[in-house]
Parts: C-alpha cells; structure tokens; sequence
C-alpha cells in the first residue's frame, strides 16, 4: 500500500469517529433547546518545556488519551480539549449579592488536507463546545456581560453546540479562502498577550468591541478570504448570515434576514523601535433589527418588557491599537504594553451608539514567572439614545463603564489559574455599581 493510501486509510479509520461524536453534539443541542435563540486563535496545544518555573511539577492527567492523539498528529488530525471552571460573585452592590459556579468545555478538531493526503493547501476545523451551570452575568444589571464565555453558546442551562465547521483552502503564501459556519471568536487573541478569550479578560466589552454586537452573530454561516504579509493577518474581508445559531443546524433560516459584510486591515508598526498594531474595520447589515433585540454579546431586554419598531441595515466602525512599551532582552516575544479600542455605530437599531477602552497587558515582569500574563482596562460604553428613550417609563438607563483587572497564572502547561476582580458601573440607573471577584481555572488536555 501506497504511503499516500496508508495516510488517507489512517484518516478514514479515524476521523469518522471523532465527526460522530462532535455531530451528536448537535443533536443534543436541539433536542434540549429546540429553536436557535436569537469575532481566535484555538488554544495552543500544550507541549513540554513550558517556559518559567511553574508552581508544581508538570504533569499529565492523560498520559494514554496523548499517547493516542499523539499517533494521528503525523496523519494530519489534531484533536484539542479543554475545561474552563468559573467562581464569580458580587459581594457588593449590583442587583443581588451571591456567587455562581459554572464552567464549559470546548473541542477542537483540526484536519490538514496535505498532511492526510487528501488535498493541498486545504483544512477543515471543527470546534464543539458545552456550557453548563450559572453565572454572575445576571447579578450586576449591566448591558455587557461580566463573563463573556458563560454567554456562549447560550446564556442559561446546559447546552450544547457545534459552533464552527470552517473550510481553508490556501491560494498562495499570502491568500487563503474559507467558509462554513464560522465561530466568529475563534481567531480573537488579546493584545499584547496572544491570549484567547479564555486566557484574558472576562468582560465581554474587553474582549470584543460591542459596536460589533449588533451585525455579528457568535456562531453562523459565512465565507470570506483573508491576507497574511510577513506571518501576520493584514487584510480580512466576510459575509456573514445575520442569524445566530450556535445549537442548531441554520439551514432552515440561512440568510432569511439578509447579511453582514465585515471588512478588517491592520497594520504592524515599530514606534520606538518596538513592535505595535494598528487596526480599522467595519461592517454593514442588511438585516431588519430593533435596538431590543437581544445578541449573544449584549442583551438589552434582560428583565425588560418593552416594544420597539424594527428597523432595516445597520453599520458600525472601529479603531485599535496596541502597542509594547518593554520587551525582555532575552526572549522578544515576551513584551508589555498598552492597547485599546474605539467604536460608533448608528443611533438605531445598535444598542451602543459608541464605545471606547484603554489598558496595559501584557506577559508578567515577575521574575521566574515567565509564561504568567496581565491584564488592567477601563472601557466605557455609550448607551444609543433610541434605547434609553423606549425604556424611560419604566427603567432609567444611561451609559456603562466598567474596570477589570487579572492575573494568569501558569501553573502548568496545561493549568492556569486566573484571579480576576471588575468594578461595574451598569447602564441601568436603578442598579448600585458592582464589585465583582472571581476565580477562574483552565485545564488543557
């Protein structure tokens, strides 16, 4: 047998099994949540050597489970799980004191077409996940949910999805197309850090700019084609569906309420002889919306009852930057900074009119604590007039801000531990300001 048949054997062998269980993910979705309810980097694999000294002994929980992904990695198929434990609470102010646990899992699968011996240049990538328990998103009255990644797939209960099924093929070194349903988080890296969403910030205004929230669903069909100059991504151009469905098919309502098209460029700098970014983007929808309907970044109508008259197409821009201040002589991709984000939208049917954020992240100065990584930010959230208008006789609202700051702790290679601490001012007038804590733990396997 060929070394070509043997590869494409291995992967007919294997990966149907790991489709299977991934798929059943969906049907358990649908059969527990019915109907679908209305912008990464995968995490880095974990290896050996992890820089620094951590605080125990490197370990390994499954040494067999990586012995066995292990021999499918050279058939092209990587297969990536991680479990994320959540402990949060307001011990003062907000709308109730109490703590909440959750937690969630997610599931990669990668599939390298050339490596399997199955088409050049081209990979397919899965990514399932399972959230499950409660959150403090409900406590604090504010309009951005202090826990980003216990909104997604979906804000209540247990739940599941198969939240991206995404197509590359690359055109060149430089071009590559992809398509399918596309997880729109899954290629987000905080600056400065190159942390995920589960590594960073926990407030969903500090990981994705909330102008988006409007046109942008979390989980939904699209296809786009993206540039890379010198290993970095300059230039994205996306047509997105406008609905959100993390845990159901989507085909029966695919482009049913027209689409998003979202353009990105950035550009690297080198102020100060230090590396840096600048960014711009945009979208324009040609869906039908009301400033009340709820996304999975925002939801406006939590604890509301109000009526609002839909409106057609809705835009928004965006401006960010990040830029290192101090890197380590001994390893340049270890660097400090500061970074931030600005953003307006139209005054309807967007329920943030404008938005903007500031802070300093970035890999830990402590000595020995090589791979630890910071975060500090302020953002501040310009509420659209239209909303606080509709809401006037029955709740006053105004703008939101909010203050978090986190210390990621590598355990491990496979273990961080991530104290986190939020001061919320929410956009319901009626509510105290918020002081959250909270203590987040993540396992890769």
């Amino acid at each position: 047998m060929s070394t070509r048949a043997r590869s494409v054997h291995s992967v007919a062998r294997i990966l149907p099994v790991v489709l299977t269980s991934m798929l059943a993910i969906v049907a358990h979705a649908q059969d527990s949540t019915g109907a679908a309810t209305p912008l990464s980097q995968s995490p880095v694999p974990a290896s050996s050597g992890w820089p620094g000294i951590p605080l125990f002994e490197e370990f390994d929980l499954f040494s067999e489970w990586s012995d066995a992904r292990a021999d499918v990695v050279d058939q092209g198929i990587t297969f990536d799980l991680s479990t994320t434990q959540f402990y949060q609470g307001v011990p003062h102010g907000g709308l109730k004191q109490q703590f909440q646990y959750g937690g969630r899992n997610d599931y990669f699968l990668k599939l390298d077409g050339e490596k399997a011996g199955l088409w050049e240049g081209g990979s397919l990538a899965l990514h399932g996940e399972t959230r499950y328990g409660e959150s403090a998103n409900t406590l604090t009255g504010a309009l951005a949910p202090v826990n980003l990644m216990l909104s997604v797939p979906l804000a209540n209960g247990s739940v599941s999805g198969l939240t991206g099924v995404t197509f590359t093929q690359a055109l060149s070194e430089n071009m590559q197309i992809y398509a399918g349903k596309l997880n729109t988080l899954d290629d987000f890296q905080q600056p400065l850090t190159g942390a995920g969403p589960l590594q960073g910030f926990q407030n969903s205004a500090l990981i994705y700019n909330p102008v988006y929230a409007r046109t942008i669903p979390y989980s939904t069909f699209g296809a786009g084609f993206a540039y890379e100059s010198d290993s970095e991504r300059t230039f994205d151009l996306v047509v997105y569906d406008t609905n959100n469905t993390p845990t159901v098919s989507g085909f029966d309502t695919m482009f049913s309420n027209g689409v998003t098209i979202y353009a990105e460029a950035t550009a690297p700098t080198d102020f100060f002889d230090l590396p840096g970014h600048q960014g711009v983007s945009g979208t324009y929808s040609t869906g039908t919306y009301t400033d009340l309907t709820s996304t999975a970044y925002l939801d406006p109508t939590n604890g509301l009852v109000i009526e609002s008259t839909p409106v057609k197409g809705s835009w928004c821009l965006t401006y960010s930057f990040d830029q290192a201040l101090f890197v380590f002589p001994d390893d340049p991709e270890r660097m400090w900074g500061v970074f931030g984000n600005l953003g307006i939208a139209d005054k309807n049917p967007s329920p943030v009119q404008w938005f903007a954020t500031a802070g300093v992240s970035g890999t830990s100065p402590l000595s020995g604590r090589k791979a630890d990584t910071f975060g500090i930010a302020y953002f501040y959230m310009g509420v659209s007039d239209s909303l606080k208008r509709s809401a006037v006789s029955l709740l006053s609202l105004g703008n939101e801000s909010g203050f978090e700051m986190y210390y990621n702790v590598a355990v491990t290679s496979r273990c961080q531990i991530t104290p986190d601490l939020q001061v919320i001012s929410p956009f319901r007038n009626r509510a105290d300001p918020s002081l959250l804590v909270g203590l987040r733990a993540k396992f890769d396997f």
